[in-house]
């Protein structure tokens, strides 16, 4: 496969004048743990290699390289805007999410079980993207990219948010410091929790988790994607089960979306 290989859900898909994928590990050039789509400037894969992998996602989208902007991930929830001046192919500020108005640039998302988020607004031209791994949903990333959003002129009531493929509920046993954590806020997201198979351990539901706090902020419409990362090993990366298997380098999957040049 020479084409990078993506998903696209159905209401951000039908708004025109934009375009976005939840890019798969199929269709890259890397090898190894990192076969093959891997994007991730931060690992230990060949750069060169990364590159040509981000140069496809970039093409799928029908933007050249330069256009394809990314971040210094660190599971918080600052929000950085690209403006006219954009930055740095790997030089990307410490922050979890990204916005802009600005037409012929994609905002990238890495993750390997996170959730990527994709947004937008088309009335506003704007568009948002956010690493919603567990800590950073509860804290609130996801509103920050909201706030940060209407900051530039969107309005969260004309919003389309989908959640992309990220692990999901069967998957993802917890222990009591996280379920702990997203009581404190409201006690009433105990529904985001199952059973777990062993004593004092949950099964959480991150997407659910993620979309149910979109809606709550008042986004038109939350899509989920439903695909679960650790589950489909042959389509994506995921850090939970290459830390049940023992360890090793990982590479990473990307989401991007972008506003028509």
């Amino acid at each position: 496969m020479t084409d990078a290989e993506y998903l696209a859900t159905p209401a951000l898909g039908a708004l025109a004048g934009l375009r976005h994928g939840f890019f798969t590990r199929r269709g890259g050039v890397s090898e190894g743990p990192w076969a093959a789509l891997n994007c991730s400037l931060s690992g230990q894969d060949d750069r060169g290699r990364v590159r040509e992998n981000r140069r496809r996602v970039a093409g799928a989208l029908g933007l050249g390289l330069p256009a394809l902007h990314g971040l210094t991930q660190v599971h918080g929830i600052a929000v950085a805007e690209v403006d006219e001046h954009g930055w740095v192919e790997g030089q990307g500020p410490k922050a979890d999410a990204m916005v802009t108005r600005r037409p012929g640039i994609a905002l990238g998302i890495v993750t390997a079980d996170c959730a990527p988020v994709l947004l937008a607004d088309p009335a506003a031209g704007v568009i948002g993207a956010a690493h919603a791994g567990w800590r950073g949903a509860v804290d609130g990333v996801l509103e920050a990219t909201l706030a940060a959003m209407e900051a530039i002129g969107a309005d969260r009531a004309r919003m389309t948010a989908s959640v992309g493929p990220c692990i999901a509920q069967p998957s993802y046993e917890v222990g009591p410091d996280l379920r702990d954590a997203v009581l404190a806020r409201d006690a009433a997201d105990a529904r985001h929790f199952a059973a777990g198979r062993r004593d004092d351990r949950w099964q959480f539901d991150l997407a659910g988790y993620c979309a149910a706090r979109l809606a709550a902020a008042g986004v038109a419409v939350v899509e989920t994607a439903g695909t679960d990362t650790l589950a489909n090993e042959d389509r994506f990366f995921s850090h939970r089960r290459r830390t049940l298997a023992g360890g090793g380098p990982i590479g990473h999957q990307i989401s991007a979306i972008a506003i028509a040049g």
